[in-house]
This record gives C-alpha cells, structure tokens and sequence, in this order.
C-alpha cells in the first residue's frame, strides 16, 4: 500500500466530468500494425517494470488521507489494450478528431488508470499506439519513462515471458487511515528533524526563507487578471487536437545564431502560434496580454522512473504583442532569464511539498470548491500552459517497427481552452496543441504557426 502525494491527489480532485486529467502520446510506427494479443503479450513481459500498471486508486474513508495505490485483483490486461482505425479519408484530420475522441473519455476509477489503444490505417501506411494514462500517475518526464520501459531499443528484441504475479490482498478502511495518519506524522518527524541543521545554520536558513519569499511575491503578482482573450473561459467536456513537428537541429541552428535555450526558441515559435491564432480570431493583438503556466520538473535523475508527480511551475508573458520574430525571440529570453532568477521555481515546489502536511479532507474539499468557483466565473489570471518534455534522443522499437514520431497530448482545464506540449524524440520536436471543442476548434492555426515560426527564424538565422 503506497500513498499518493498531495499533488498526485489534486489531479483526482480537479477532475469533474468536464475537466478530465488525462495525458496521452501517440506512437507512430511504420510496418504492419501489432495485433492486440501481440500487443498484451509485449506489456505482459513489461509489467513487473510499472507495478501502477496493475493498480487502482483506493479512496480511505471520509478522506481521513490520502488515497493510496493498491493491487487491482480483477486486473485483466485484455480491458486496457484496444484496437480502432480510422474511416475514410484516413487522413490526418481524421487521425486528430479520433485523438480528440479519445481524449474526452475519462478513464475508469474502478480500474488501474490507463488505455492503450492500437489505431490502424493511418495515412502512408503506418499505424500508431496511442498511450492514454491518468495524471495522477505520472507527469511528463515520468511519462517519458513509462515508454522508455515498454519500448525497446533493440528492434530485434521480442516479448519475454510474463513474471508471475500475485496481487496482496486488498486493504482495509482502518488500515487505510492507519497508515494514512501515521504517514502524516512520519512526514512531519521527518521536518522536525531538519530542524536542528537549519537552526545550526541560521544564515542559509534566512536566505532560504528570503528567497520562497521573493518567488511566492513575484507568483502572486503574475496573478493579476489580464485583459480578456477568446482562448479563455468556459470549456466543455469533449477535445480537439492538432499537431506539428520541426527538427531539433533547426532549433539549435536558431540558438546557436540568435542566442538563448533551445527552451526560449520553442517558447517564441509556440508565442508565434499563439500570435496567428489571435490574428485570425480577430484580437488586437498589439494590446494582448497571454500568460502561459510552464510546469517545471523537479524530478532528481534517481527518480526518472518512478510514477509520480515532481514538477513546479513558472508563469511567463508569451510576448504575442511583438511583430518581428527576432524581437519576439529577444523578448522571451529577457523574461525567461527574469524568471529564473525570480526563486519562483524553487516557492511553488516548497508550497506543493507542504500539502503533504495538510490535512487530506482539507485539501480535498477546498479542490473542489476553487473548480466549482472557476467553473461559475471566469478567471483570467492564467489563458494557457505550455509543457516541454524532453524525450529519448535514440529510435525506440515496439515489436520490431521502429517508432517513427512521438506526438504529445496535455489536458485543458476550466478557464484554459487550449494548452500546448512539446516533446522531442531522436532528432525531432513535436506539438501537440489540445483545444476546447467548442470554442477552441481552430488549434491548428497554432500548431501550423509553431511550425512557420522556427522556418522564419531559421532564415533569419
């Protein structure tokens, strides 16, 4: 029985029916599709990698603690592996309104928390194997390591025979809050017990102090509202989906020429999708506000494979406003280097690290509260996110067919219609743009503007 962290909890909390915290890739592969049996076989051989795989959520009683990660003894991997294919023309549209699909389902509480679905047909004779898990489960850089476990780099490589597999017996209500409360106090021991080092070292104390200070301040004041935008506001609970890609080498040529990360190159193109897709909405887009949320890993290298969440988070102003791509380049780097120095990475991952220490039933009814507010009023604090991953930088094979793109799939939430992921795979950056369907139907005009944007710039470059 392992607890989930606080903010493993709050990615079940937010989500409502309408809100669905589901992140996702789609594997495309070349040669003939799997079938589903060869398909179960090959995670079966996997399974003792990613025990979550054959785990569900259990709630403890009246929220006493947090749920925690218990043995599914009905697990059937056969209700987990599925097989569609797209209907004529089977062109890209098609493969990103069956994304979206897709997407808008939730997943099963019931069941260990995760699809994976064989999509046959896709244009140029591939086939793709689309990879659908909660977010309490994983965050990004752990998603990148769930494929780097099910994958193989050796595509001569085939499914071992499955390791055997007894589930421990199901838990208790009153083991569940025994363990939930007495994690609590070992949680807070273990602060107690820093407490002699930072009163041995007073100055490093104040300067930590000093500095979660300072980034919760310029936090605070990146909160105000912005003036209202057309990808802001209400969402519903079915998604649309678009995606590009450009090469890695192209982005490095841009930062290499024109200064700054390969971060701060993508920021400016997914800024310039952002631009296009105002333009085209009709906004004044001289005078337009955007704030982006830009989650941050934390994740320490010995805990790359551990499904969880470890990430913080920053709020940038993508510069929409700036015509020349160049200066709209220049304009990221100046607050993307602000921002680092701000401490704003290091407060937010304290003040997630602290709801550990809150009382679960607190935490959960104060959740959902905020999400009911957010969903009767509109807020304009945040209008997207934009999540960057990276990715193995060597080809990776699914029974012998080699994996050809990865493209990422992030999730929208209320007040959010649209939210940006970039993932790189063995030479290429892939977009994945998700949109409200509704009122955020055009996300390709960002996906295709992302892509124009890093052309532009290696021209210029």
């Amino acid at each position: 029985m392992e607890r989930l962290s606080a903010l493993d909890t709050e990615f079940l909390h937010l989500e409502d029916g309408v809100e669905h915290m589901v992140i996702a890739g789609m594997s495309v592969f070349g040669g003939t599709a799997p079938t589903e049996a060869e398909v179960q076989a090959l995670l079966a051989s996997k399974l003792h990698l990613i025990p979550r795989y054959r785990q569900r959520v259990r709630s403890v009683p009246l929220e006493l603690g947090r749920p925690v990660w218990a043995d599914d003894p009905h697990f059937n991997l056969a209700y987990h592996v599925r097989t569609t294919a797209l209907v004529e023309p089977a062109d890209d549209a098609a493969l990103c309104r069956l994304m979206g699909r897709l997407m808008s389902q939730e997943l099963d509480r019931n069941r260990p928390l995760w699809e994976a679905w064989i999509v046959h047909g896709l244009p140029g004779g591939c086939w793709a194997l689309v990879s659908k898990v909660h977010h309490c489960m994983v965050d990004g850089v752990a998603g990148v390591g769930l494929l780097e476990a099910l994958l193989d780099v050796d595509p001569e490589v085939r499914p071992e025979e499955p390791r055997p597999w007894t589930p421990a017996s199901e838990p208790s209500a009153p083991a569940m809050v025994a363990d939930a409360w007495g994690g609590l106090l070992g949680d807070v021991a273990g602060r107690v017990r820093r407490l002699p080092g930072r009163v041995l070292d007073p100055v490093g104390t104040l300067r930590t102090i000093g500095t979660t200070g300072q980034g919760l301040i310029g936090f605070g004041r990146r909160l105000v509202s912005t003036p209202p935008l057309s990808i802001e506001g209400s969402i519903g609970p079915h998604r649309v989906w678009a995606h590009s890609s450009a090469a890695l080498d192209d982005v490095r040529r841009i930062r290499k020429s024109l200064g700054g990360t390969v971060n701060d190159v993508v920021l400016a193109a997914v800024t310039s999708g952002y631009r296009e897709l105002l333009r085209a909405r009709g906004e004044d887009v001289d005078h337009a506000v955007l704030r982006t949320l830009v989650p941050v890993s934390i994740r320490t290298e010995d805990a790359r494979g551990v499904p969880d969440n470890r990430v913080s988070a920053m709020l940038c102003e993508l510069p929409v406003d700036v015509a020349d791509p160049v200066e709209r380049l220049d304009a990221v780097k100046a607050r993307m280097s602000e921002l680092k120095a701000s401490h704003m990475i290091e407060a937010v991952g304290a003040v997630t690290s602290i709801g550990n220490l809150l009382p679960p039933m607190l935490v959960g009814n104060t959740t959902r509260a905020a999400v009911r507010l957010i969903r009767s009023r509109p807020q304009r604090s945040l209008n997207t996110v934009t999540t960057n991953v990276p990715g193995p930088q060597l080809p990776l094979y699914c029974l012998g067919r080699e994996m050809l793109e990865h493209r990422p799939f992030v999730p929208i939430s209320h007040g959010i219609r649209i939210a940006t992921a970039i993932l790189s795979y063995n030479g290429v950056l892939a977009f994945g743009v998700t949109g409200d369907f509704d009122t955020a139907p055009d996300v390709g005009v960002v996906a295709e503007g992302i892509t124009a944007a890093i052309d532009e710039l290696v021209d210029r470059a």
